[in-house]
């Protein structure tokens, strides 16, 4: 398939459908994700619930690569289809499992585990949901500007750990991510970046909280706690069996409507002032343009 068969991608055959966006994404988030499950939050308009997140801890696990197998067949199918039941006879098991994760007709958002499903597992890595409360999407980008400076600073983390600094754009927010050139023992994170209110300066996460605070004339706290005017460094998301965005994600308002796109951002492009502003004006269509490019800011 090829982008310019359509004329809107995320209804390319009549129908909502995000997988023919994801399928043209997915080379790209190849070395990023492999050995990564890959888990869906379909949104459901008017629904008891207003979304179903669907995972490899509950169905048989999906990873990245298996997004080959999205064709114009499968989609079409789909698009004239609306339940797997009665289409199996028409798609490969694959597809099939595919479509279990992603339901027809509705949007979702891509995620994944991000050290993989289950508890207790190794972890190659660590994300920082920079998680603004009643702030703006510039005081996240300070904060994140900030937290890198804090990292690099912080001569003590290297002693622990090699790592590769990724940062993303989440369609609201930033994530941060320490890439560690070796897996650690699920104990590491506990005992190195998880955040404890009772001790807020025994982590990495809570120090470089701390030292943010002092430079930033709004609150900024460590910890998965939401506090409204704070910003939060939140490393919670980090061990197995907790889901992050992938990049290129669709970001929802609601069921019905797209409001961003999980983008890999440089470290340089931190320092742009108008950085959340070009951020913001990323669409599906536009992503597709620039994939190539985009894609050389993933490790």
């Amino acid at each position: 398939m090829n982008s310019k068969e359509v004329k809107d991608v995320l209804r390319p055959y009549g129908h909502t459908e995000t997988l023919y966006y994801y399928s043209k994404v997915a080379f790209a988030l190849k070395n990023f994700l492999k050995g990564k499950e890959i888990a869906a939050k379909n949104w459901i308009p008017k629904g008891f619930m207003p979304y179903l997140i669907k995972r490899g801890s509950k169905l048989e696990p999906l990873y990245i690569e298996e997004f080959s197998c999205i064709d114009e067949k499968f989609l079409r199918t789909r698009a004239e289809i609306e339940h797997l039941d009665k289409a199996k006879s028409k798609i490969t098991k694959q597809q099939a499992k595919i479509w279990e994760y992603f339901l027809p007709r509705k949007l979702a958002d891509l995620f994944y585990a991000t050290n993989k499903e289950g508890a207790g597992k190794p972890i190659d890595r660590i994300f920082f949901d920079i998680d603004r409360s009643n702030l703006s999407s510039e005081q996240a980008q300070q904060i994140a500007f900030l937290l890198i400076k804090e990292i690099k600073a912080d001569k003590q983390i290297s002693n622990f750990v090699k790592y590769k600094i990724f940062l993303m754009w989440t369609g609201s927010s930033f994530h941060i991510y320490l890439l560690f050139t070796k897996s650690q023992p699920v104990a590491f994170y506990g005992k190195h970046f998880q955040y404890s209110k009772k001790d807020p300066l025994a982590s990495f996460t809570g120090r470089w909280a701390a030292g943010i605070d002092k430079k930033v004339k709004f609150a900024v706290g460590g910890g998965h706690e939401r506090i409204v005017n704070r910003i939060n460094i939140d490393p919670s998301q980090t061990p197995s069996g907790k889901l992050a965005r992938c990049p290129f994600s669709l970001h929802m308002k609601s069921a019905r409507e797209i409001d961003g796109v999980a983008i890999p951002v440089s470290e340089k492009q931190l320092q742009d002032k108008n950085l959340v502003k070009e951020l913001k004006s990323y669409t599906p269509e536009k992503v597709l343009k620039e994939l190539k490019s985009l894609a050389k800011l993933i490790p």
